[in-house]
């Protein structure tokens, strides 16, 4: 099919499913040799996703469902994904209280292949399947006050002990520029490896953004808000000097802890050398985006 996206992805450059989803064993060996620092954290440490299919909710740092590596396992399944609303509101034509089928009515899935760079140095590439988050904004009406698109993670209380314990600030917001939010290569995913998200992915509906660290990626959305000022996104909050309200994938500038020059492609084997990071994850016709602005501070 034709893309409006530079594609020079294809499916053998996919991360093997088995690889994507046992990722809990390659990270925890790296992590003992000193090969990745790994950082703390919420749904900002997509590093620490599902790790198999049928154990998907065994290792996750998803504080909504506990700080224990352990507890998605026994806590995700109780979030319910069935029905789902999502509330559009803000500068918008169209706002409202959304079902899943009425927001996505009319909108193409296709799948995606994407490079995935987490902010804890490793790498993936995985293919998506969902819709552009620009359809979706013509559906609802952007006005033209709108200079940010901000997103906020369900809050489900009596199915999260995480949210119960307060560990952090909920519920779990994002934003983005309007301008990123409408480029072609931002998705709105709905499933992985050809079939529908698993609740630790961030089912039923995510946010994908391949040029940015894998933290911006917000998960398990129930709210899109069209605003004029820049919104508050949780790690932003949390820790400033870690982590950028931008965050795009920039070899120049490395996490505190880390050197982000380098990266280790999951499924190159434990002693397999690291790569390069390419500068926006390798997705150069964001470039135009930033133009005057200087990345090592606007990070």
């Amino acid at each position: 099919m034709a893309h409006r996206w530079k594609n020079d992805m294809t499916p053998a450059d996919v991360t093997p499913k088995s690889l994507f989803l046992n990722r809990r064993q390659l990270i925890a060996g790296t992590a003992g040799l000193g090969a990745i620092a790994m950082a703390g954290g919420a749904q900002a440490q997509d590093a620490m996703t599902p790790n198999t299919l049928e154990e998907i909710t065994t290792y996750n740092n998803f504080y909504e469902f506990g700080t224990g590596k352990s507890d998605p396992a026994n806590n995700a399944e109780a979030m319910v994904i069935d029905p789902w609303t999502v509330t559009v509101d803000g500068l918008v034509d169209n706002p409202g209280d959304y079902s899943l089928a009425d927001l996505t009515e009319g909108l193409t899935i296709e799948e995606r292949i994407y490079r995935f760079r987490c902010v804890e140095a490793w790498s993936m590439v995985v293919p998506w399947q969902g819709f552009e988050l620009a359809d979706l904004l013509a559906k609802v009406g952007v006005q033209g006050d709108a200079k940010y698109v901000a997103f906020e993670t369900v809050v489900q209380p009596e199915n999260m002990p995480g949210v119960r314990s307060r560990v952090i600030d909920f519920p779990y917001v994002e934003g983005l520029r309007l301008d990123e939010a409408m480029h072609p290569l931002t998705m709105m995913a709905t499933g992985l490896y050809g079939a529908p998200l698993p609740k630790q992915s961030g089912a039923p509906l995510r946010l994908v953004v391949p040029w940015k660290y894998g933290f911006k990626s917000i998960k398990s959305i129930v709210k899109i808000s069209l605003v004029a000022e820049q919104p508050e996104a949780t790690w932003n909050n949390i820790n400033p000097r870690e982590y950028g309200f931008y965050s795009n994938v920039n070899p120049g500038v490395d996490h505190p802890r880390w050197s982000q020059a380098t990266e280790r492609r999951i499924g190159g084997g434990l002693f397999a050398s690291r790569q390069d990071t390419l500068m926006f994850n390798g997705y150069d016709e964001v470039a135009s985006l930033y133009d005057g602005m200087d990345l090592s501070k606007e990070f």
